[in-house]
């Protein structure tokens, strides 16, 4: 019983290490988290709530994509994958 609880929160940490927090996130778009906050609200970011207080995660691959997508790399990719 005591692994399956071990592995419960291994398994628990692994997934938050694919989460990123406002700030990690508004730091690496160069943004102010409150900006982050905004566009999580008008749905242009989803953010994952994750406490009773409402606190706003993003995973780490949505938020890659995303800046593909600023970059203009997310046409690019999205062509090479539709013609294969």
């Amino acid at each position: 019983m005591l692994i399956k609880e071990e592995t419960g929160k291994d398994m628990a940490n692994e997934r938050m290490d694919n989460m990123l927090t406002v700030r990690e996130v508004a730091q690496l778009l160069h943004v102010h988290p409150n900006t982050l906050r905004r566009w999580s609200n008008k749905g242009i970011i989803r953010a994952y709530r994750i406490t009773p207080r409402g606190d706003r995660r993003f995973k780490r691959k949505e938020i890659d994509r995303f800046l593909a997508e600023l970059n203009g790399q997310g046409d690019d990719r999205q062509e090479a994958e539709s013609r294969q």
